[in-house]
């Protein structure tokens, strides 16, 4: 991955298996996003950045396209449902095979209006991230030796 590095001239970077993160907080009207994004604010500029699909299970459906949209674009993502009073409650499970994100995805409850729980979305989502990334890496890094398989040791003159 090439990332540029902070105080290089425009322009210019370097190699690097770093892994850069930007939070995005997607979901459908009124389900939290604004309350988690000020409840979480200073918390995660220490992370770098990721994404969470919040979830209201009053309006789940509200939650597909942000969902469909990170699959779709292989961007590692959580879940997060925000539980309040008056909310009906759904566990985590539940929530999953409603939405029906890719294996593996975590789904984490939580309350957007509280610091802690925002915190500890943002741990999930940048764990997973992790996991994500690395599992990238070595798949790409096995992908050279495969090639290198099917690549004859001579040139084309060579051959006899």
């Amino acid at each position: 991955m090439v990332l540029p590095h902070h105080g290089e001239m425009a322009g210019e970077a370097v190699e690097s298996d770093a892994l850069a993160l930007k939070v995005l907080v997607a979901g459908g009207f009124d389900v939290g996003k604004t309350t988690l994004v000020g409840a979480v604010s200073e918390p995660a500029t220490a992370y770098g950045g990721i994404s969470s699909a919040l979830a209201d299970t009053r309006r789940l459906e509200d939650c597909f396209p942000a969902v469909n949209c990170f699959e779709h674009r292989r961007i590692p993502f959580v879940v997060a449902v925000d539980c309040f009073a008056g909310a009906r409650t759904h566990g985590e499970r539940e929530v999953s095979r409603a939405l029906d994100p890719d294996l593996g995805t975590p789904v984490v409850l939580c309350d957007a209006r509280d610091r802690d729980s925002g915190k500890e979305v943002l741990i999930r989502m940048v764990e997973y991230a992790g996991r994500m990334h690395t599992a990238r890496l070595l798949d790409s890094a096995s992908r050279p030796c495969r090639m290198l398989l099917h690549r004859p040791i001579w040139g084309p003159d060579q051959a006899t």
